[in-house]
């Protein structure tokens, strides 16, 4: 049994590249998160809230809770820019991954030209 495998030479790969000069450019990928509806997916409830975050080089954090201020579940969602994400809920871990690999129905990636602030419709 012969099987053929139809694959483009050198030429024809380099030809492409060179057709597609929007490739070369640099863009910006943002990941939004809705924090309190994957918190309700990852730790179950309702009513997550925000209420403290810090930003550094690297990444965002954000302190959440769930309940009252003196009966609450509490959780840390750290957002890194390269869209990595840790979400510990009291103390356990419970995600430790890409967001952008499509991982979540809460978060959704947009990317934009660098240059211009342009949206980049993908297919």
């Amino acid at each position: 049994m012969t099987v053929t495998i139809n694959q483009p030479n050198t030429f024809e790969l380099t030809h492409t590249e060179v057709n597609h000069p929007e490739w070369d450019e640099p863009i910006i990928c943002r990941v939004e998160v809705d924090l309190p509806a994957w918190l309700s997916q990852l730790a179950g409830g309702r009513d997550w809230e925000v209420y403290s975050e810090a930003e550094e080089e690297s990444c965002v954090s954000f302190a959440m809770r769930q309940g009252s201020k003196v009966d609450s579940k509490l959780a840390e969602v750290t957002l890194y820019h390269n869209g990595y994400a840790l979400v510990d809920v009291e103390g356990k871990s419970l995600f430790d991954g890409s967001l952008t690999a499509g991982t979540s129905d809460c978060a959704h990636l947009t990317y934009y030209h660098a240059d211009s602030g342009e949206k980049i419709v993908l297919n």
